[in-house]
Formats: C-alpha cells, structure tokens, sequence
C-alpha cells in the first residue's frame, strides 16, 4: 500500500454529491486542512431526468449546471480533491486510515462519509439478463434508445414521475407500476404528468419478470388484491425501486438502520464512533432531497471543527 501523503488532514471527506462538497465549503471556510475524496461530482444528481426546482435559489435548474456551480464555490477554498474512489476507512489511535482504490492511504483526525446511495434492484427474473437490453436506471442515459415505443417504470415516488415527464417527450406510450395503489409523488408533479396525455398509473401491484428474447420485450405484474397475472408489453424497463445506501465501507464503524442507512446523533451527524460524522443519502431519514443533503454536509464539517476545537 502507498502512503502518498504523509501529512494527517484535520479532515477528509469522502463523497462529491451535494453533501459532500458542502462540508468541503464549510470546512474551507473554518480554514481546515481538507481532503475531499470522490470518484466523480454528482452523485444522484447525475441521474435527474428533468431539471430541479425545489432547490432554493433557483426556480428551475438542471442537475449538471446545479453541481458545477456547486464545484466552482468548492474550489474558492484551499481543499484539495482527488478524483478516487474511497474501499475502507479504518481507525487507529485516533487517527482515520481512508484506502482508495489505487491502494493509496490517507490519515486524518476526523472524517466525513457523503457516499450517498445508489439505485436498488427488484431482484426479479429477468433484471440482471435484460440489463442494457432493456432494463436501465438511467432514463437520462438511455431513454433515447425508446423513440415512439412502449415503456414502464417501476415505482411511482418523484424519481418515476420525473422520469416519465422526461420520457414522455421521448417515448409514444409509459406505464408507471407502483406497489401503492396511489401514487407517492409530490402533486404539481403529478399533474404534470398526466397533462402529458402519454402516462398510466398502475397502483397496487408487484412485480413478477421482465421477458423478451435478445431486448425486453413485455413486463409480467401482479395485481395484489386479486392475484392475477397481467402482461404488459413494453420495450424498456426503468426502475426506480429507492436506493441502497453505498455504506460497505464502513462496516464496524458505524451502527445502521433495517435500510442500512447510516445511524447519526441528529445534532452534531457524528456516528457511534468520535471524529466519523456523516451527511445525505448514506444517513437515516425519511426525506432524501438535494438541499436537506447540502443542509447536513454544513452542519457535519462544522460538527467537525467543534470536536476539533475541543481536542486542542
């Protein structure tokens, strides 16, 4: 293992999503020695299908120019970024050990985990073989490959509702499939949605196999009151089933939730371990919105400093 560094930061903060690089602004701005590690600036913000509008500040934004404007404040402050993943962290004497993937070793007194989450799977026959035939997470990514075709998505929160506004200039017909018999998004949304004319709810049914031959071809559900089987045919499937918290490396550091979200004092976002702080989608709660991650990424680096301060 390379230890390039051999200097110990007052802080490293791992994650380049909203909350991670506000810590790395709140911690510039409390001048401390910061290292923010990220494999890439975004985090779920590079899957938004449509642009933001309920970040304050900004009536309606896209998710890339949100972030670079994000990026741009960060780099106004004397941290330094390296574009690595992070595998474990570890602690020693007090002392943070943060391994990236290129096996170099980083050491700091405390340590901010932004890792974020990605998108779940159904676990369902058919997902795994259809993937990039298909069946995508992504609609940004590849819903163009739908032009004027049949498709479904899975989960019917504002991830899919946005998604079907977004396909909905893309594709001729779109099912949205819900577990809950009403759907979840928030209401303006929905009703942008349906003056579209292009979009169906399906409510209260689960989800049994995605078929086809070389590329999806239909999607088999359940309807839950009554047990019967329905197929319904589409060219593509896209989930958005939540999201799995990128939590592995951290195991025996933190304590986690039945969704293994990361556990934190609601106060200060410090773990079960002293000096570990933690902010955004990788934390427990009920709401994962862009400003509530930026809100935590604040209060996490200056939670920081505080136990900083109070080490000296």
């Amino acid at each position: 293992m390379e230890n390039k560094e051999k200097q110990i930061w007052d802080l490293i903060i791992i994650g380049g999503g909203p909350a991670g690089i506000t810590a790395g602004i709140f911690a510039g701005r409390q001048k401390l020695k910061t290292l923010l590690i990220t494999k890439e600036f975004g985090g779920q913000i590079n899957l938004k299908a449509v642009h933001i509008e309920n970040y304050p500040g900004f009536s309606e934004i896209s998710g890339k120019e949100l972030i670079s404007r994000f990026v741009e404040h960060l780099k106004k402050y004397p941290v330094e970024i390296l574009l690595e993943e992070v595998i474990k962290i570890r602690k020693e004497n007090d002392i943070f050990n943060v391994i990236t993937e290129k096996n170099n070793l980083f050491f700091s007194r405390t340590a901010i985990l932004a890792v974020g989450a990605k998108p779940r799977t159904l676990e369902i026959k058919g997902e795994k073989e259809f993937l990039g035939k298909g069946v995508s997470y992504c609609p940004v990514c590849d819903g163009y490959f739908f032009k004027e075709k049949q498709v479904a998505i899975i989960g019917g929160g504002n991830a899919g509702f946005e998604s079907a506004l977004f396909l909905s200039q893309i594709a001729k017909k779109i099912y949205i499939l819900d577990f809950s018999e009403t759907p979840k998004a928030d209401k303006e949304l929905q009703e942008r949605v349906e003056s579209t004319k292009k979009v169906e709810f399906i409510g209260g049914v689960k989800i049994k196999e995605i078929q086809g031959e070389n590329f999806v071809k239909a999607l088999i559900y359940e309807e839950i009151k009554t047990n019967r089987e329905f197929i319904l045919p589409v060219s593509g499937v896209f989930i958005h089933a939540g999201t799995v918290p990128q939590t592995y490396l951290v195991e025996g550091l933190v304590d986690f939730n039945e969704k293994k979200e990361i556990k934190i004092n609601p106060e200060t976002l410090q773990t079960k371990t002293p000096g570990l702080f933690a902010a955004g989608d990788c934390t427990e709660g009920k709401y994962k919105q862009i400003v509530i991650a930026a809100a935590q990424g604040a209060k996490a680096a200056l939670s920081a400093f505080e136990f900083l301060k109070a080490k000296q």
